[in-house]
């Protein structure tokens, strides 16, 4: 009797997307509004955390560093004491709940239980943050691929730095803030040049994001100069030159623009004369 109740429990893995409340798919907005509890992570945005239903209950289960945070087993437990409770459970996660965001060992987990569990995308920060700070992951003449890491691992962080720096492609390095000289040395240890584009985006697609470029060989000076702070992305590779364009075609179009203006204001100052 137990198992038929539980599988009539629907538990959503949501995506939310990078933070602005826009970029949620219509079905991530479906499922969170018929939502009767909201389980979420650290990394849903305010403005998305202000569409949440004030009739659902909310759970807080988010991991920060060098805060207190819930464990990943923690977070499990949670979820199967929800789920049998019954009603709609949205679990409710930044960016893709595939994409470094344990998702998948979520999912597999309440699918053991015998809960019904459906799984809804979201654009990850790679895309969305990459994006809305005009860097391009492809562009003709300057990558034709990308590839996602992560920095954070649970025991010890194995990354084939060699294979990274021949791939002559776009790098998108998530939670790496903290490892950003062990990074920055260790790419160019195995081949990549100094001289190569980095972007670091705080807060992307938010209200407060910033994005601050800079060469490889500048990383761990371009987050401490700048005081970046968590969540950040790191982004390596020659389409961030793309960025530096688009700053410098804005910068050309303000000059443009108030040249315009002050020849307007000295012609309407000689027709009165």
């Amino acid at each position: 009797m137990q198992g038929n109740s539980m599988r009539s429990n629907h538990i959503s893995l949501v995506g939310a997307g990078p933070g602005d409340p826009d970029l949620l798919t219509v079905k991530a907005l479906r499922a969170i509004q018929s939502a009767d509890v909201i389980i979420f992570d650290n990394l849903v945005s305010q403005e998305i955390k202000a569409l949440f239903p004030s009739n659902s209950e909310q759970v807080y289960v988010g991991k920060a560093k060098g805060c207190h945070s819930y464990t990943q087993q923690q977070i499990n437990q949670t979820l199967i004491d929800y789920a049998h409770r019954g009603g709609r459970v949205c679990r409710v996660k930044g960016g893709d709940a595939f994409i470094f965001g344990r998702g998948g060992e979520e999912m597999l987990l309440l699918k053991k239980q015998g809960f019904d569990v459906d799984v809804i995308p979201g654009i990850t920060a790679a895309s969305g943050c990459t994006t809305y700070s005009d860097i391009p992951l492809t562009h003709r003449g300057l990558s034709q691929g990308f590839t996602f890491i992560t920095a954070h691992a649970e025991k010890e962080l194995d990354i084939h730095w060699k294979a990274l720096a021949d791939l002559n492609q776009t790098l998108v390095i998530y939670m790496g803030l903290s490892k950003a000289e062990m990074i920055a040395s260790s790419l160019i240890g195995a081949g990549l040049s100094a001289s190569t584009p980095v972007a670091l985006i705080e807060n992307g697609c938010c209200p407060t994001q910033r994005t601050v470029l800079g060469r490889l060989d500048e990383l761990v000076e371009l987050r401490d100069h700048h005081q970046i702070q968590s969540p950040a992305l790191i982004v390596i590779g020659q389409v961030v030159k793309v960025a530096e364009q688009m700053q410098w075609l804005s910068q050309l179009n303000e000059r443009v623009s108030m040249d315009a203006s002050k020849q307007n204001q000295q012609h309407k100052l000689q027709l009165t004369a």
